[in-house]
């Protein structure tokens, strides 16, 4: 039996892409796992049918519209309830979108400050009671943007900003019983959101893998180990913000 077997973990907007692979390893490491979606139910469902069927009742579904205010609660309420703990949050929802100035409105404001700041406080705050009873962990997805900010994504980076001051704040404020990390993606799989090839054409793509020490985008599995390490391996780290991003952070 592993030394995780009886550890939850709430990953948000696990369905696809980072997030279920971010799923994926926790289960393969013996977590019981809870994916949670908002338009995705579909694919949350088969991705928990898959992960049950190798190991039963190992995987469950929530969903909710991380948006949606005084909603929060009830979903880590919801995903404690599943398997009756919870040991891990992975902030891993975010909406992403050029926001260049001149064009910058109020939703694009309240949707990416609320899906990649505000509900990750929210989702904290409410998951710190259950965490702190089981000396649990949180990790943040934020992005290397922070400190060299993305030209038109000024909303975006700013958000991703203040995750990464959150996550130093959180770290202080729930220790010593719960740790609060982040991991800092680099160029990890394209974008597949609406206007994103516009955002990324072929030749954009080229000049982001010309700056990469390592030369080649890294993949979802890559953020997932580093996820993994932080929530379940490094028992005295906490505050800290690991770059995946095969050493782009050098050559910006």
């Amino acid at each position: 039996m592993s030394a995780h077997s009886e550890k939850s973990v709430l990953v948000t907007g696990s369905a696809r892409r980072v997030g279920a692979a971010t799923v994926r390893a926790l289960h393969t490491a013996g977590c019981r796992v809870v994916i949670h979606c908002n338009h995705s139910r579909k694919d949350a469902e088969a991705l928990a049918a898959e992960l049950n069927a190798s190991r039963a009742k190992s995987a469950s579904v929530v969903q909710g519209d991380l948006l949606a205010n005084n909603a929060l609660k009830g979903l880590v309420d919801q995903a404690h309830s599943c398997f009756g703990r919870l040991d891990g949050l992975v902030n891993n929802a975010s909406m992403f979108r050029a926001t260049p100035m001149g064009q910058i409105d109020e939703d694009d404001w309240l949707e990416l400050m609320g899906s990649n700041l505000k509900a990750p406080l929210f989702l904290s705050q409410a998951a710190a009671g259950y965490l702190r009873h089981t000396g649990g962990a949180i990790v943040n997805i934020i992005d290397i943007h922070t400190e060299r900010p993305l030209r038109h994504f000024a909303v975006y980076n700013a958000a991703k900003a203040g995750l990464a001051g959150l996550t130093r704040s959180l770290a202080l404020e729930l220790a010593p019983q719960v740790r609060v990390n982040g991991v800092s993606p680099g160029a990890i799989i394209w974008p597949d959101t609406p206007g994103s090839e516009a955002d990324y054409p072929p030749e954009e793509r080229a000049r982001i893998i010309s700056q990469i020490p390592l030369n080649r985008v890294g993949s979802a599995e890559d953020i997932a180990g580093a996820v993994k390490f932080l929530l379940l391996d490094a028992p005295y780290v906490t505050g800290q913000i690991l770059a995946v991003d095969g050493g782009r952070e050098l050559a910006l």
